[in-house]
């Protein structure tokens, strides 16, 4: 892949994610926070920054919970350069109702806005709420007629369908079309249906981290899939631990691995609450006393001294990664090391 890679921050919005807990990372999940975060982010010259959506707390519901697109609606007036990316679970939403929020938070962002579509894993958060969580595939179907409803009502056209979960008649939205053809859309999940989706509806499909070859691997068999948004392009969530030696970088992941044992019963609490079918977790459980981070976490290898973070990056958006949504804990200290010492040495 030609061009610089693109990197991103995933914002605060569980304070300390719960798990994995450095004692100075601070368990936040407030405005106030997120807000200096994101800010100080793009003026470190981060290019994203993905919030999570969840209405509790999946990790500990007893936790402060941010909330996903009133955030970023405030986050798109407060910046002016970094691009705002909301998570939707579509079993929360209508889809009229959130193309014309996302319209909304394009026009207030000036064109900086995108959706990431994932298929909820957390049962509770639906369950408890009376709302109906189908089974992994069925919940990907009611995805894609979902996302096909939303994609023309963000492009502007007059809708009309009739389809097994929407009715909608000569519905269409304004303003549209106001900065470009409609905000970005991303998708999440690693299943055949998943891929599908991706390939079918999404401008960037977000890959679970895990080593290179995995990586490469992925993207040929998606790559190979009819793209009738265009070709299709890639993002990596990763967690990153980067110190002046290998050594120092590996001895951080063992303090941090030491910590995360702690929060042994409260993975399980979360693994019960959790759809069995979910691809991200179904990789990442059997890894978990390996790695670090959510989604995959340091399974991407994103661990070592400046120069090995920065080559392994170099590597991984050759192979076709063109964002990198990251992770870091403590999160602002590190964050503040990667800008210094690994963006000049990718860019």
């Amino acid at each position: 892949m030609t061009g610089s890679p693109r990197f991103g921050i995933w914002a605060a919005v569980h304070g300390s994610r719960a798990a994995h807990h450095d004692p100075d990372e601070p368990d936040d999940a407030s405005w106030e926070r997120n807000r200096a975060l994101v800010l100080e982010a793009e003026a470190l010259g981060f290019d994203a920054v993905l919030v999570a959506q969840h209405t509790m707390n999946p990790y500990d519901p007893q936790r402060d919970q941010l909330e996903a697109w009133t955030g970023a609606a405030a986050l798109a007036a407060l910046t002016r350069r970094i691009e705002i990316i909301a998570a939707i679970k579509p079993g929360l939403y209508h889809p009229v109702v959130l193309a014309k929020m996302a319209l909304q938070i394009e026009h207030i962002s000036g064109g900086r806005f995108a959706l990431n579509l994932v298929n909820a894993w957390n049962k509770a958060e639906f369950e408890r709420a009376g709302l109906p969580f189908p089974a992994h595939d069925e919940r990907y179907a009611y995805g894609r007629e979902w996302i096909g409803l939303v994609d023309r009502l963000m492009r502007g056209e007059r809708v009309t369908v009739q389809g097994q979960h929407f009715q909608v008649e000569e519905y269409q939205l304004r303003p549209a079309g106001t900065f470009r053809a409609r905000p970005r859309i991303y998708l999440g999940g690693e299943s055949e249906p998943a891929r599908a989706l991706a390939a079918d509806h999404a401008d960037v499909w977000f890959i679970n981290g895990q080593p290179l070859a995995e990586v490469v691997a992925l993207i040929e068999v998606v790559a190979r899939r009819p793209a009738p948004n265009g070709p299709l392009r890639y993002g990596l969530s990763a967690f990153v631990i980067a110190r002046e030696t290998d050594a120092e970088a590996q001895a951080e992941q063992d303090r941090l691995l030491d910590l995360a044992q702690r929060d042994a019963a409260l993975r399980a609490d979360t693994r019960a609450r959790t759809d069995a079918a979910s691809v991200m977790f179904a990789k990442t459980d059997a890894a978990a006393s390996r790695h670090v981070g959510t989604n995959g976490g340091t399974a991407a290898g994103l661990v070592g001294s400046y120069q090995t973070v920065a080559r392994r990056l170099r590597d991984f958006h050759a192979a076709g990664i063109d964002l990198f949504m990251l992770q870091f804990q403590p999160f602002e200290a590190e964050m503040r090391r990667f800008a210094a010492q690994i963006l000049p040495r990718v860019r």
